[in-house]
C-alpha cells in the first residue's frame, strides 16, 4: 500500500523512511488500569466506552471497493486499489499499492481512523479515533485488527487548554469491563504522541475536531480518512518514526 510505516521494529529511523519511500513509489465488570493500547487481535479486553457522553453515531457504511491515489511524504504519487470489509462493529481495509497492507478502522461519526500494518494482515494493530469536545474532553471509539467489536474511551482533561494536556480516562470494553487510566498528549512535530498509564502509546493525527490514533509500533502505520458527503475518503497517514504524512484520496470504484 503506501510507505506509511516502518516494518521491522529494530530499523533505524532513516532506513525506516528509505523503505517507505520505495515501497510507495513502487506503486468482567470489574474497574481496572489499562488503555486501548493493551489490546491484542485475539484478546477483545481493550478500549473503552464513554461515561459521560458517548461518541458520535457511526452510521456510515463505508464497505466496498475503491480506487486510491496518493501521495508519500516525499510528495511522490501512488495509485492503487482498497477494498474495505464489515466486521462486526469495524472493517477491515485491504490495499493493493504495490504491495499489500492490511488493517482496522472504525468509523466516528465523519471520520474513520484505521491502523495497518505490511502484509496479509495487521495483526497487533489498533487505532482509536477521538471527537474532541467544545470542553476539552475527547470521546473516543476504538478497535483492533481481529476483533470484530469495538471499544469506546472517555477522555477528561485535568491539566492543559489544548489537545496536548494530561487526561483521567474511563472506558469500557466489547465484553463489557470497564477500565481507568490516565493518558498524556505530546506533541511530536505535526503530530501527537498518546501515552497511556500502562507505559503504552501510539501516534496520532489531528483533522478539524478529531484525532485518529495508531497503536501497535513501528510496524503498523495509521490514517485519518473524512468521509465525504459522495462517499469518498479524504486521507491523512503516517508513521511512528517521522513526523511526515502523505495524502491518500479512496473514490468507490
Amino acid at each position: 500500500m503506501k510507505a506509511r510505516s516502518s516494518i521491522y521494529a529494530g530499523i533505524a529511523l532513516i532506513l525506516l523512511v528509505a523503505w517507505v519511500i520505495a515501497c510507495k513509489s513502487t506503486s468482567n465488570s470489574t474497574s481496572s488500569e489499562t488503555s486501548p493500547a493493551t489490546n491484542s487481535s485475539t484478546n477483545s479486553s481493550t478500549v473503552t466506552t464513554a461515561a459521560n457522553e458517548s461518541a458520535p453515531a457511526t452510521t456510515a457504511n463505508i464497505a466496498g471497493k475503491y480506487n486510491v491515489t496518493g501521495t508519500n511524504p516525499n510528495s511522490a504519487p501512488y495509485r492503487g486499489t482498497l477494498e474495505i470489509i464489515p466486521h462486526g462493529d469495524v472493517y477491515q481495509f485491504r490495499w493493493n499499492a504495490g504491495s499489500q497492507y492490511d488493517g482496522v478502522g472504525v468509523v466516528n461519526g465523519d471520520v474513520v481512523a484505521v491502523a495497518f500494518a505490511a502484509g496479509a494482515n495487521g495483526k497487533g494493530c489498533g487505532v482509536i479515533d477521538y471527537l474532541i469536545r467544545n470542553d476539552g474532553s475527547l470521546a473516543g471509539r476504538w478497535g483492533y485488527w481481529g476483533v470484530d467489536e469495538a471499544g469506546n474511551e472517555d477522555a477528561t482533561r485535568v491539566s492543559g487548554s489544548e489537545l496536548a494536556a494530561d487526561y483521567d480516562t474511563i472506558g469500557k470494553n466489547p465484553n463489557g469491563t470497564t477500565y481507568k487510566s490516565k493518558l498524556t498528549v505530546e506533541p511530536a512535530g505535526n503530530l501527537y504522541r498518546f501515552v497511556w498509564s500502562n507505559n503504552t502509546d501510539g501516534v496520532g493525527i489531528k483533522r478539524a475536531n478529531h484525532v485518529a490514533v495508531g497503536i501497535g509500533g513501528v510496524r503498523c502505520g495509521f490514517v485519518a480518512y473524512e468521509i465525504k458527503p459522495d462517499g469518498t475518503l479524504d486521507g491523512v497517514w503516517g508513521g511512528y518514526g517521522s513526523d511526515k504524512t502523505g495524502t491518500e484520496t479512496a473514490a468507490k470504484q
